[in-house]
């Protein structure tokens, strides 16, 4: 189970106090920006990269984003 991995030259991790937020550092992880905040797609559990995709195993079912986390689609 991942929280955090590399993608796209950047990392990204669910938050750990709060896991419907994820955030992304471009600098190896000296500094971490949000780069998703929202519930509505539940809490976040795993990451995994799918190579064009980015997966996100949620408490509401698995999403993919195509766009580094910014916005997120229900996997049917």
């Amino acid at each position: 189970m991942s929280q955090m991995i590399n993608y796209n030259g950047e990392m990204i991790r669910i938050n750990s106090t709060n896991s419907n937020k994820l955030e992304y550092s471009k600098n190896d992880g000296r500094t971490w920006n949000t780069r998703f905040s929202g519930s509505s797609y539940g809490n976040f559990i795993e990451l995994i990269d799918n190579g064009k995709e980015l997966l996100a195993k949620t408490s509401k079912g698995l999403y993919y984003s195509k766009n580094e986390g910014r916005t997120w689609n229900k996997r049917s």
